[in-house]
Parts: C-alpha cells; structure tokens; sequence
C-alpha cells in the first residue's frame, strides 16, 4: 500500500531510522562525558580546597648539616696525608702531617739564645754581689773616717783651749795642724760618703742589668712555647667526627695559613624548608612533618618542626633587596623552617642523608598538640 510505504535505503535501513540514531546517541554521549568533567572538576577543585585549607607544603626545602672547614695554622710542606675521599674521622685523629724541620730550627735557635740569656744572667749576679761587697768595704771605710774626725776635731779642740789669748801654753804651728788635720778628716769621711754612695749605685745599675737580662729571657721563653706550638700545629688534627670532603691536600703541596685543606661533614643532618610568608599561618614549632627525599621517592620521612629563622632569606641575601626605591615590586617573601628527622629515622639511613639534597615537605595543620606531645615522649 501506498500510505504505508517507507523508503529503504541499499543497507535496509529505512531513512527515518537513520535520522534519529544519530540524534540520540550523540546527546546523551556529550551529557555523560560532561556529567564526569563537571564531577571530576568539583573533585579536584575540592580537593585542592581541602588540602591547602588544611596542609601546607612546599618543594622549596633541601637537607642541611654542619660542615667543619679544615685549614691550616702555619705555613708548611704537605709531609704524610693520612685519610682519603669519604673517609669517616673521628675527633682528633690526624690527617695531615707537615714537615717539621723549620719549626724544629727555631726552637733550637731560641733555646741558644735563653742558654746565652742564663749565661749574663749568672754574670750579672756575681756582678751584683761584687757591687754589695765593695758597698760594705765603702761603708766601713766612711765608719773609720767618721772615727778619724771625731779624733781630729777632739785635738783641734784641745788645742784651741791650750792656744788663746789668756794662754799659749802651745805653739800656733800646731794648733794650725791639728786645725789642718781636722779639715783633712772631714774631707776624707765626704770622699768616702760619695765612695759608698757610689758603690749603692752600682748595686743597683747590676740588679737593673739582671732585671732586663731576666725579662728577656721571659720574652725567648714566650718565644720557644710559640715555636713548640708550631711543631704541633705541624700536624692536622680533626676538629669534629664526620666524614672527609673537598680534599684538595696532596704529599709535597705547600700550603699557607689559613688555607682550607678539606671539609669534615658531621653525621647529624636537618631540613631546612622555604615555607611562603602566606604559609606560616597554623604552622609551629613541634609540629610533625612528612619528608620526601628525591634521593628515594618511594620513601616517606618524618620530622618535627623545630624553629622558625629570626627573618626571611632575602634578608641574609648578600645583597638584600632596597624595597624603599621608587619602582618596588611585591614579592612573597620565603621564611626559612628548620625541621629535625626522627632519631631512629635518621640512624637507619646513616651516611645515605647528605647536606644538599633536594626534599618535598608538607605539614598536616589537623595535628592535635595532645597527640602530638604523647608522640615527641
């Protein structure tokens, strides 16, 4: 019949059909694809919300530790090296040891001259009891002169009561020589005065000589300490346990004060984590963080928070940024954190954490300080 007829396409598919399918099947197609875009969209979005409300966390962050400089104290000839790259030191165990002839010379040089210092010293001594016994000699010498006009003035005396005007019982001739003698008595207790006075003089001219004589010797004493502590300092000692790096010390090379021989990199390691000013909100010290070392990705650490930096690290920048010019720039500014490894942690992967490592840091901020202290115990 006529009203019923349908045109059939060559695959036997009547053209009506092949109009609605494609339709249908598109629409709901697109919704579906939309509807997981919408859900997928709200779920990260959600949980990018979620996490950064409740976690802060940043790449910015690297293991940090102490590395001890080694230099040197005198300047000298690399003798013996006795560690290589790498190696584990203890405190005071030697490294280095310089050739010790020039220290060895000096000293020798400065004990001559102290022997020779003893030497005047002992002179100057025999100098100074020379000086006493002459002092002594002098002061009896002015004891038997005082004597002397005591016994001159008696017979001036004698006769000028025997020699004037009422009696002349003696000549003038001999009143003039006891008046003579007594001139020459009193000239002689002058003389031996400056005699003794001179020879106190000289006592103390020698005790002055042996005073400067014993100074000296101090002084060249002083000296020759100094030059034993340069033979000690002919060997290089560490100054901390840890391990050997940065060796540039070689057999033969000539070195000079204070030139760093190699670095001693201590076993205690931290992580010292750039949070953004933005972040530092909810964080504190005792708080428990993860660390991820790209040295072993599939291994999650844990520290603490230990303490914030007392500024932000453009401050320590060795040019520091001038906000007060006229074109300034708001820039988030980054707080250095410094975060502490857990003991049995840091013990079962000794020697694999090194100064310098790039880490992932991120700190939950739900943590409760009950817990949290329970756990630090």
């Amino acid at each position: 019949m006529k009203g019923n007829s349908q045109v059939v396409s060559p695959a036997g598919n009547s053209i009506e059909q092949q109009g609605a399918m494609p339709r249908r099947s598109p629409n709901r197609r697109v919704l579906v694809i939309a509807a997981i875009v919408a859900f997928a969209a709200i779920g990260v979005a959600g949980r990018m919300w979620w996490r950064s409300h409740y976690f802060r966390g940043t790449d910015n962050a690297y293991i940090s530790g102490h590395v001890h400089p080694v230099s040197s104290r005198i300047a000298g000839v690399v003798a013996r090296v006795l560690v290589e790259d790498n190696q584990m030191v203890k405190a005071g165990d030697i490294i280095a040891e310089f050739d010790p002839a020039d220290q060895r010379v000096k000293i020798e040089q400065v004990r001559a001259q102290i022997a020779a210092v003893e030497s005047q010293t002992i002179q100057a001594e025999a100098q100074i009891a020379q000086a006493r016994a002459q002092s002594n000699a002098t002061v009896a010498q002015v004891v038997q002169a005082e004597a002397q006009l005591l016994h001159a003035r008696q017979d001036a005396e004698r006769y000028r009561n025997l020699y004037n005007d009422q009696m002349k019982a003696v000549a003038k001739s001999e009143l003039d020589g006891a008046n003579a003698a007594y001139s020459g008595a009193a000239a002689n207790v002058t003389a031996r005065q400056d005699s003794s006075g001179a020879a106190r003089a000289q006592i103390v001219v020698a005790a002055s000589a042996r005073d400067t004589l014993q100074a000296q010797k101090r002084v060249l004493e002083a000296q020759c300490k100094d030059a034993e502590l340069q033979l000690a300092y002919n060997r290089i000692v560490a100054p901390i346990s840890g391990r050997v790096g940065k060796r540039t010390l070689e057999v033969g090379a000539r070195v000079q004060p204070g030139q760093q021989l190699l670095a001693i990199v201590q076993e205690n390691v931290w992580v010292v984590a750039n949070f953004k000013e933005t972040q530092l909100a909810g964080l504190k010290p005792g708080q428990f963080a993860k660390i991820t070392v790209d040295a072993f990705p599939g291994r999650e650490l844990t520290g603490r928070i230990e303490s914030f930096a007392p500024a932000s690290g453009a401050q320590f920048a060795l040019l520091p940024a001038d906000n007060a010019t006229g074109n300034f720039t708001r820039i988030v500014q980054r707080v250095p954190v410094k975060i502490v490894f857990q003991p049995e942690q840091l013990k079962s992967l000794q020697s694999m954490l090194v100064p310098g490592m790039s880490t992932l840091v991120e700190v939950d901020l739900r943590q409760d300080e009950t817990k949290e202290h329970v756990a630090l115990r």
